[in-house]
């Protein structure tokens, strides 16, 4: 840039500001030298060498530094305030979004497309992006043609299906007639989907009355297993019943009938309704557990009964020192028989809240019964009971490895190893020793009736 002296001295001494005048809003003669002489000026200063064959242009493509483009500048500058709110306003809103104000020319072609900030007044693309709000402004996709189809008019049963699998919406009331509905059941069986099956059968449910549905189903195995299993689910047992009936289940009946007992709250009701469900078409050991659930809620009510009575009159000290916590009604048997090896571990046999008595009741194995009432003792801490337990467990698995049977006899008989004893008289065929024997156990233990069921067996040649 080679400037004469002259140039250098108008340069610095001149200014494209001057002082502020009550007639400088209407002087647009004046702004227009003004701007056309800033422009001039800053030709000198911008090093060009890099784009000297291009030309600046602004967002009209009017060449930067034209006399229409200078115009256009003024005017924008020398707008009045409350349009410039008003175009403020107006970037916010969508649908002034194609009015949005034209950003000035302060772009070079060159520094455009290489995405660099020249020197002076230039922006670079993404510095200019920057000053306008952050907001996105993307049309609204049209829902494809598909989506507005008739749902009850248009669907066969098999495109039917196939939108439920697809979790679309589907609407099943066009399909009233009874093949029509049948049809849709086997598709929605063929696509092997419960949701879709358990969806129709719920239609099928709605707008079949039973007897049909129970017949349609009875040769659709796949099918009314779904409906059984979702019957349960919703805990619809009456027409659950009135299905085992139709297919003559009794086993299922009885189950389904016996389930209902967990909606009976009442202790003596639910007594009584157990006491229903014993004489029902169950298995040998579904009968078993029925009567063993029934015997163990009448002994829960009367072991409840009596403890509230002890514990209220305070006269009893296991009752004072650790009071109840909660009711013993309902609970399961292990927990019956820690209770009873906690509150009543010294009571006689003949009580229903004696430990030995619900062991003999309903044939707890020894083990089980032992860590129980390990448990119990331990947590009271009665170590002498403790103590006693794990003695005689441990006794007894030494007095088993003793060869010497008269030796093995005497430790068992001095240390009630009565398993020992029983055991080693049946290896001997010793009648009369196990009938002496029997007079040194409990009364109605589990013991003596061992010793009952080796003596009446035939099986075993007794020497005596």
């Amino acid at each position: 840039m080679n400037r004469t002296k002259g140039d250098e001295e108008e340069y610095w001494n001149s200014s494209k500001f001057k002082a502020f005048t009550f007639d400088d809003e209407d002087d647009e003669l004046s702004q227009l030298k003004e701007s056309k002489r800033a422009v001039n000026s800053l030709r000198d200063f911008v090093d060009d060498d890099d784009d000297d064959d291009l030309e600046r242009v602004s967002w009209s493509g009017e060449p930067v530094g034209s006399i229409s483009w200078s115009i256009k500048e003024t005017a924008g500058n020398s707008g009045s305030t409350h349009e410039g709110r008003e175009q403020l306003k107006s970037r916010n809103s969508f649908s002034s979004y194609a009015q949005l104000p034209k950003p000035t020319s302060t772009y070079s072609l060159s520094s455009f497309f290489r995405g660099r900030t020249r020197p002076g007044s230039f922006q670079s693309l993404s510095d200019a992006l920057s000053d306008t709000p952050a907001k996105s402004y993307a049309p609204e996709l049209g829902r494809p043609k598909g989506e507005y189809r008739d749902y009850s008019n248009d669907w066969s049963p098999s495109d039917t299906v196939r939108r439920l699998r697809k979790g679309k919406v589907c609407s099943l009331e066009r399909f009233r007639s009874l093949q029509d509905k049948l049809q849709l059941l086997e598709e929605a069986v063929s696509m092997h989907d419960g949701n879709v099956i358990t969806a129709v059968l719920i239609f099928l449910k709605r707008t079949l009355s039973k007897e049909i549905l129970f017949r349609e189903l009875e040769v659709r195995q796949v099918a009314l297993r779904h409906l059984i299993h979702f019957l349960k689910e919703i805990g619809d047992q009456k027409l659950l019943l009135d299905l085992f009936r139709f297919l003559d289940r009794t086993e299922e009946l009885a189950l389904s009938h016996y389930r209902e007992h967990l909606n009976i709250q009442d202790p003596d009701k639910r007594k009584e309704f157990l006491k229903t469900c014993v004489g029902l078409p169950f298995s040998a050991e579904d009968s078993a557990h029925i009567q063993d659930h029934y015997t163990l809620l009448e002994r829960q009510i009367i072991i409840e009964a009596n403890d509230r009575h002890l514990e209220s009159a305070g006269q009893t000290e296991i009752f004072r020192k650790h009071p109840r916590k909660a009711s013993i009604l309902n609970m399961p048997l292990v927990t019956t028989l820690f209770y009873s090896c906690f509150y009543h571990y010294t009571e006689a046999e003949g009580t229903f809240s004696s430990p030995i008595n619900l062991k003999k009741t309903f044939k707890i194995p020894d083990k089980q019964y032992v860590l129980t009432a390990l448990a119990a003792r331990a947590k009271l801490r009665a170590w002498n009971d403790v103590d006693a337990l794990f003695t005689t467990k441990i006794l007894q698995e030494y007095v088993n490895l003793v060869e010497d049977v008269d030796t093995k006899l005497n430790l068992a008989t001095k240390f009630k190893c009565h398993d020992v004893v029983i055991d080693t008289c049946r290896d001997l065929k010793d009648r009369q020793q196990l009938l002496a024997y029997r007079s040194k156990v409990d009364k109605g233990s589990a013991e003596e009736e061992k010793i009952d069921a080796l003596l009446s067996s035939s099986q075993i040649r007794w020497k005596n």
